[in-house]
């Protein structure tokens, strides 16, 4: 009997665990599949081992949540990908890539939005320099992995003009924002209030003014109701302490879906934070310094329904197919939005 390929699937914040787990559910049973907490070799590994990038995907903090995950859903772990020879990997994050993934077939998802083009990705891309002292506003530019699968035709034009190759993208809609409909039937007890989301700039070590954040939403606010959710990777006791003095008597929430705070919102005021995508799909009114609402409207994730997991999932059948059959491996066609075949998501 032939032996079941091997696929691994990296974890890293809770979003992309998830991400990981939806599509996973389209595989197993077919395949021997395992999961491992975000990883990397060299300087980044031995500072990570040191509890320096604690607020990082390399934390601590973060490996104990995915273990976590693993064990409550009954996942395979193998951390570091040690225990097997890979026929497949599944990843949200190409900005730092292990050595041992090097030359595997891979299939990168889009986890969220993206940083701006700023100074640093100037630099970065100039001086061709390690892709992560740009952070996400890198991510892609690897190319080293077969598809990247993203959320709309608008990101798939924003990669493009950061340099992704087009042949590369795949327009799939991504695990976690393409069913918005699905929060509206929430217990969230708050209804038509402004919801201010916050980020964690700050703790990836780029500038962040905080109060004139939180003066924002006051003003957008204008004497309505104002909530804050917290980002789950940022400094909850700082911030909280920042909006106490600032914006005394306001809500605050550290954890909760933001999804359903979304949903019962009027307005949300967000920065460089991926629940712009889950408002854009709602069609909720933005206020942010990064994304003019045109700009959002453009990039709003494909709504199909919570299907995105089984799209991507047939992306990873083809290309094993592809392996097991190498004399009828075809380049899968160019087109901007990826239709899987009824064969190849059935389990």
């Amino acid at each position: 009997m032939a032996r079941k390929k091997k696929i691994l699937f990296i974890g890293g914040t809770t979003n992309q665990t998830t991400m990981m787990h939806q599509i996973y559910a389209c595989l197993e049973g077919d395949f021997d599949c395992y999961f491992s907490p975000f990883y990397a070799d060299g300087i980044l590994n031995l500072m990570a081992k040191a509890g320096l990038l604690e607020m990082s995907l390399m934390g601590k903090s973060a490996y104990k949540t995915n273990l976590e995950y693993c064990r409550k859903h009954g996942l395979q772990c193998d951390y570091r990908g040690t225990m097997h020879d890979y026929d497949l990997v599944f990843q949200c994050n190409d900005v730092i890539f292990p050595n041992n993934l090097r030359n595997k077939q891979i299939i990168l998802v889009q986890e969220g939005t993206l940083m701006p083009k700023d100074w640093r990705y100037q630099l970065v891309k100039r001086l061709k320099l390690p892709l992560y002292l740009g952070d996400t506003a890198m991510f892609g530019l690897s190319h080293a992995y077969q598809y990247l699968c993203v959320a709309s035709e608008g990101y798939k034009e924003e990669f493009i003009s950061r340099g992704v190759k087009p042949e590369r993208i795949r327009v799939t809609g991504i695990p976690n924002f393409d069913d918005a409909e699905k929060y509206k039937n929430n217990d969230f007890p708050h209804r038509d209030f402004v919801l201010a989301a916050t980020s964690n700039l700050r703790e990836s070590k780029r500038f962040e003014d905080r109060p004139a954040f939180i003066q924002k939403a006051k003003n957008i606010a204008a004497g309505r109701p104002l909530i804050f959710k917290l980002h789950p990777r940022e400094n909850h006791e700082r911030a909280i302490r920042e909006i106490k003095q600032y914006a005394p008597g306001c809500p605050i929430y550290t954890t909760g879906k933001i999804e359903e705070m979304i949903v019962n919102c009027t307005e949300l005021v967000a920065d460089f934070s991926s629940v712009i995508l889950v408002a854009a799909a709602l069609n909720k009114k933005v206020y942010s310094e990064q994304y003019t609402p045109e700009k959002i409207a453009k990039l709003s994730p494909l709504q199909n329904g919570g299907t995105s997991a089984h799209c991507i999932a047939s992306l990873g059948r083809e290309l094993l197919q592809n392996l097991a059959n190498p004399t009828q491996c075809q380049q899968l066609p160019p087109s901007s939005r990826y239709q899987p075949s009824t064969v190849l998501i059935q389990n």
